[in-house]
């Protein structure tokens, strides 16, 4: 069972490495009155299949945001042109995963020609953008610079603009900065199209300077060696090792709970903690943006010693729920007919995991719902988990549940996702009729097994450290140091056996 990262939908930006050669083809535009009901039809097929529509926002404020937006098509406009419209009002709900992707029939991956802003790495504080690494020092611009203006438009007003376009869970304070700063020119080139070269203007020190970047044109061969080497790191979600030479501190960072290969991880990885005899592990999720249940579960059974159940039942709207999520979506011919075959034993599971509680509402049986027992390699020492505004999904899940059971101590800022859980799980793919544009919608509300705090706010770390903008540029991890400080003082203030 995996929480598909739409977040935020990731999808909403169909991928960093794509953009859109816009000129290949004449924009299409739609009449006011079909947007109207793509309007309708979205908020229809929302109440339709959300199970906490209005968690976050009450019914009457968001019947007013959809009836307000009608208000403002008065013009035909294009799919990309609706987005910018609608997904705004979407965000409103403030549901991390919901997001409206955009089709596009013609991609074209910015890989076969060259790289144009990913010679940098970027930060993003309020609404100012600054590059924190120069990969190739092209030139020879020093981190810490920030970005004013991309093509004589202040970075100010592309941040403003694509805020709107981003959610988190609720009323976080922490998540949007960090996705941003992933996504920001994701956004520029979905708004932009392919472009050959920008002109940005910076200023470092009180001193400004324009430079024009031009789309790097990649050697024959280069392609694909790159790939292979992409590859190669994507695989790498997880490391371990020990902190210090007596092997008494074990640090764990986990990028996507992605579940692959991950138990032969987590198996081989506490085993050796356990032959370490350490007596602390840190748990890095920093920056993780979610992925899968059953994977953070596992995870957990090496955390406790007692059995335990990670999530609450997940509930969705009618019985009929699990049955909208577009089976045949995106089917070949032959991947169709093979579907077609499997089709009755794909109904029977899901009708037969789906139930009705005492409740009266309708809930869907997942694995991680059950009682776990604990790994015998479990961890018996203490723990310490790394989280900030990245942290997101599973991240969050994972973290509300070790907080709430007193089995950690959490270090950093806020999650991204929301302490109480989130909609996610699986999806049903809504194409709006008119402008083509699709909403993923999560049908299962996910708690974790806590006493739910209603907070409407992220994981609230125990201990709250913040990096700053020269930490990070001098890779000076002060979260990380600060855990480790606390060891240190433990250490020494434990009497000498």
């Amino acid at each position: 069972m995996k929480f598909l990262l739409f977040l935020f939908g990731l999808a909403t930006l169909w991928s960093c490495s794509s953009v859109v050669k816009q000129n290949e083809q004449e924009p299409v535009y739609t009449a006011p009155d079909l947007l109207k009901k793509d309007v309708d039809y979205a908020y229809t097929k929302l109440k339709e299949m959300h199970p906490q529509l209005y968690k976050y926002i009450p019914r009457k404020d968001l019947d007013y945001k959809f009836d307000s937006l009608k208000q403002t098509i008065d013009k035909p406009l294009t799919a990309l042109q609706f987005y910018f419209k609608l997904q705004p009002v979407i965000t409103t709900i403030r549901e991390g995963h919901l997001s409206l992707l955009i089709p596009y029939e013609k991609i074209k991956n910015s890989n076969s020609e060259g790289r144009l802003f990913s010679y940098f790495k970027y930060y993003i504080k309020g609404t100012r953008l600054y590059i924190i690494e120069n990969k190739d020092s092209l030139f020879n611009i020093k981190p810490g610079t920030e970005i004013l203006s991309i093509n004589d438009i202040p970075v100010t007003t592309y941040i403003h603009k694509y805020k709107k376009l981003i959610s988190s869970d609720g009323r976080n304070t922490t998540f949007i900065p960090y996705y941003l700063k992933d996504t920001f020119f994701c956004f520029f080139s979905m708004e932009n199209g392919y472009l050959d070269h920008v002109k940005i203007e910076t200023q470092y020190h009180q001193q400004k300077q324009s430079y024009i970047l031009e789309r790097e044109k990649e050697k024959e061969g280069l392609q694909n060696k790159t790939s292979k080497k992409k590859n190669y790191y994507c695989a790498s979600n997880r490391s371990f090792r020990f902190l210090d030479e007596g092997n008494t501190i074990a640090y764990i960072s986990i990028k996507k709970f992605s579940n692959n290969n991950s138990e032969k991880f987590y198996r081989d990885t506490f085993e050796r903690i356990k032959e370490a005899k350490s007596s602390y592990l840190i748990l890095d999720i920093r920056n993780n943006y979610g992925g899968s249940l059953q994977e953070i579960n596992n995870l957990y059974s090496y955390l406790v010693s007692e059995p335990f159940t990670l999530i609450k039942p997940s509930r969705i709207n009618s019985g009929t729920t699990p049955l909208k999520t577009k089976y045949f979506k995106k089917s070949s011919p032959l991947e169709y007919a093979l579907k077609g075959i499997a089709y009755p034993t794909y109904l029977f599971l899901k009708t037969l995991h789906t139930y009705k509680g005492k409740d009266g509402k309708f809930y869907y049986k997942i694995k991680a719902d059950n009682v776990t027992k604990p790994r015998k390699n479990a961890f018996k020492g203490k723990i310490f988990v790394l989280i900030n505004g990245g942290s997101f999904s599973a991240s969050s899940i994972i973290s509300s549940k070790l907080k709430f059971d007193k089995k950690a101590f959490l270090v950093g800022e806020e999650t991204g996702g929301a302490n109480d859980g989130t909609v996610a799980g699986f999806y049903s793919y809504q194409v709006l009729p008119n402008s083509k544009l699709t909403l993923p919608i999560g049908l299962l509300l996910v708690n974790p097994n806590i006493t739910l705090t209603n907070s409407q706010h992220g994981v609230i770390p125990d201990t709250t450290v913040t990096e700053t903008l020269q930490d990070i540029i001098n890779k000076n991890d002060v979260q990380l140091k600060w855990i480790k400080d606390e060891i240190t003082r433990e250490k020494k203030s434990k009497p000498k056996q």
